[in-house]
């Protein structure tokens, strides 16, 4: 397929400068740009900054390259072109996607089916409906699923294709088979998983997160033809009716040059991931009363969760990165770090005292080999200073 690339004026062919340091980043939710997804958004701020909704020639020329971009990134969720819309964060665009098969099946009833471990944004939309439940290792119960989409005034289903928190991989096909045979729509958010894991090939709906592959944070929302698909009021102005305004393009352009970086190497550097993950998890589980959590296999390559009794989340990561090494803990899709875990609480186990570990790309972090070795080194004294801090050493 030809397209367009945004370059700065020197010589696309030269090795592209070291973006933002990434060295010591053991958090990937927010991890700093591809280098050359970078370079594309600072040559785009000149060629493409003007509103691609307007005629005038610059306007022109944005809109050119936002059409180029969104074939890129709807081949990467997908999708059609013409059934993708770019939103300014995911978390947009998991609301707007699920609002959407709400408002278009109404009549039908209210009620979202989703897991205990969906994102806030998807929970809150639950209602008072009760979640699905899920294992102790996160994965979704088949059986309530299906009795939950089974029910009457369904108007849609979500389900995440892997569990950004703790890594297990939920299974997609049961779910939506079952969402398929009750006549329910299905949501499928891969915003923790896209360019990290396959798509599944499942979904009415698909939301993604360019954040995952290497690129800025914004939301992609895929809504497949023949979707029972609608917004309440006036329709929108922009990306296929679904935003007030256009996106910023040089974000978009930058997204699509992350997609075209890393796509490729995708399974590659899973596989890389994967390893050094195993080696968090074998480190964590040498630490006393250390609980890993999550599916020790059908799991994400790049994440890793592990909950430290006796101790406090926020003070591990602060003295993780006293010693050079960035981690998270609490929830992983609240605006609060200090919110205890939803997903963590969910699945029976331990909610404070919690690290969360996820790789960077290898071509975002050339070094996250050795934070990792770094990690696991100072992983047993860091426990055992903050429980001797808190008092709680012995215990």
């Amino acid at each position: 397929m030809a397209h367009t690339t945004v370059h700065p004026p020197s010589d696309p062919r030269s090795e592209p400068p070291a973006g933002p340091s990434a060295a010591g980043v053991l958090d990937a939710s927010r991890g700093p740009l591809h280098p050359l997804a970078a370079r594309t958004l600072g040559a785009a701020v000149e060629a493409a900054w003007a509103d691609p909704t307007r005629l005038h020639g610059p306007g022109r020329r944005a809109r050119a390259l936002l059409d180029t971009a969104r074939e890129v990134l709807a081949e990467a969720v997908g999708v059609r072109p013409d059934e993708l819309s770019v939103h300014a964060s995911p978390e947009d665009a998991l609301a707007v996607g699920l609002d959407g098969l709400r408002h278009a099946r109404r009549r039908v009833g209210g009620r979202v089916v989703a897991s205990a471990v969906e994102r806030s944004v998807v929970l809150l939309r639950c209602g008072d409906d009760e979640p699905v439940p899920v294992s102790a290792q996160g994965r979704v119960d088949p059986d309530a699923y299906r009795a939950a989409v089974g029910r009457p005034e369904v108007a849609a289903a979500v389900v995440q294709t892997a569990n950004g928190e703790v890594g297990t991989r939920q299974p997609v096909a049961e779910l939506a088979s079952a969402a398929r045979d009750a006549g329910v729509p299905l949501l499928l958010d891969a915003t923790a998983s896209l360019g990290r894991d396959p798509l599944p090939s499942h979904g009415d709906v698909v939301v993604a997160d360019a954040a995952a592959f290497g690129g800025p944070p914004v939301g992609l929302l895929g809504v497949r033809a023949g979707t029972r698909w609608g917004l309440p009021g006036p329709r929108r102005e922009s990306e296929q009716g679904r935003t007030l305004a256009a996106p910023w393009v040089p974000l978009v352009l930058a997204a699509a040059e992350a997609w075209r970086q890393t796509s490729a190497a995708a399974s590659a550097d899973a596989a890389a991931a994967g390893v050094l993950v195993d080696r968090v998890r074998a480190a964590a589980a040498g630490v006393p009363d250390v609980e890993v959590v999550g599916d020790p296999l059908d799991r994400l390559p790049h994440v890793v969760t592990f909950s430290v009794l006796f101790t406090d989340g926020e003070v591990l990561v602060d003295e993780l990165a006293r010693r050079g090494v960035a981690v998270a803990s609490g929830s992983a899709c609240s605006s609060s770090a200090l919110r205890p875990s939803h997903v963590l609480a969910a699945m029976g186990v331990l909610t404070h005292g919690n690290v969360r570990v996820s790789l960077p790309l290898e071509s975002v972090s050339p070094g996250r080999a050795d934070d990792v070795e770094r990690l696991c080194a100072v992983l047993p004294d860091v426990v055992a200073d903050v429980r001797r801090r808190l008092g709680t050493a012995g215990l």
